[in-house]
């Protein structure tokens, strides 16, 4: 991003968190206030890291994970809150505390979390070859999925209005930055780490199969029966009235699921219910111009 890009957002709201840059990427000022730390943050070889963009299907991945890791049991998966069970490391918010901090206090074998696009992950995962598990999920959802967190986290900046928000998602002038160059990122370098690169549209279409590689990669062997109880409990609907995975543990203060729920639709597609037509070509012209000579492809629609 260049300089000239890198002004402050518009906060509307004194309650809001504010936001800087790390190397280019918005990110909140507690953050960057612990930057070293979070940069010098020493992974362990057996440390299994879930890394997405914001609202790329991270809780839903998590969940995921955490019942594989315990073979199915359901009670053990709902044993403390997802952001307890993984620790965010790069997360710094005071009325819940600090990642890092959750992270470095976790026996071993950890489960842990990030948003980090891949030129500011700390640079131990990629040195003690961490398995990784990115999810991604198709640009416009993710757009309106982010909106709408915006609106009830008090975490993160107020997005304004849905027409200046898209603009400064297409600028990459959101937390966590460019969608286009966080999806190429991790794209480019699962190639070179042990990287298991999935998309939320595959999962919803086949739940089975994209859950049958994630247990492959954590190198797990789990029934038939024992996989059908993962894909029902890690179900949207289940999730969304799961207290341990839908955020409702969090206090009203900062996010407010009366503005909009954690898990509101999971769905794909839901897009159209937002873009304008001029939107629409709008998004089109641009996505193509900032993933030209990638091989990575989306469905936006299923």
């Amino acid at each position: 991003m260049a300089l000239k890009e890198m002004k402050p957002l518009n906060l509307k709201r004194n309650e809001r968190i504010d936001v800087d840059y790390i190397k280019g990427i918005l990110q909140p000022t507690p953050t960057c206030a612990t930057w070293d730390d979070i940069w010098n943050f020493q992974a362990k070889p057996d440390d299994l890291l879930i890394s997405t963009y914001p609202k790329a299907g991270t809780t839903w991945t998590q969940e995921i994970v955490d019942m594989i890791q315990n073979d199915g049991n359901i009670e053990k998966s709902k044993r403390a809150p997802t952001h307890l069970r993984f620790p965010f490391i790069e997360w710094v918010f005071p009325p819940i505390g600090s990642g890092l901090n959750q992270a470095n206090a976790m026996p071993s074998p950890r489960m842990l979390k990030t948003h980090l696009p891949i030129q500011l992950l700390p640079p131990s995962f990629l040195e003690k070859g961490c398995k990784i598990i990115y999810m991604a999920r198709n640009a416009k959802d993710n757009l309106v999925s982010y909106y709408h967190f915006h609106k009830m986290n008090a975490g993160l900046p107020d997005p304004g209005t849905w027409e200046e928000y898209f603009e400064d998602f297409l600028e990459g002038r959101v937390c966590w930055g460019s969608w286009h160059d966080h999806v190429k990122g991790w794209w480019d370098a699962k190639d070179k780490y042990p990287i298991l690169y999935l998309f939320y549209e595959n999962m919803k279409k086949d739940p089975r199969s994209e859950i049958r590689k994630i247990m492959e990669f954590m190198g797990k062997s789990l029934d038939e029966d024992t996989l059908d109880k993962i894909i029902y409990h890690t179900s949207f609907d289940i999730m969304k009235k799961n207290p341990m995975a839908n955020y409702t543990s969090v206090p009203g203060e900062i996010m407010d699921h009366s503005v909009s729920p954690f898990m509101r639709k999971g769905a794909v597609g839901d897009w159209k219910s937002y873009f304008t037509v001029a939107q629409n070509e709008r998004f089109d012209e641009d996505y193509k111009r900032k993933m030209m000579g990638t091989t990575l492809t989306f469905c936006s629609h299923l």
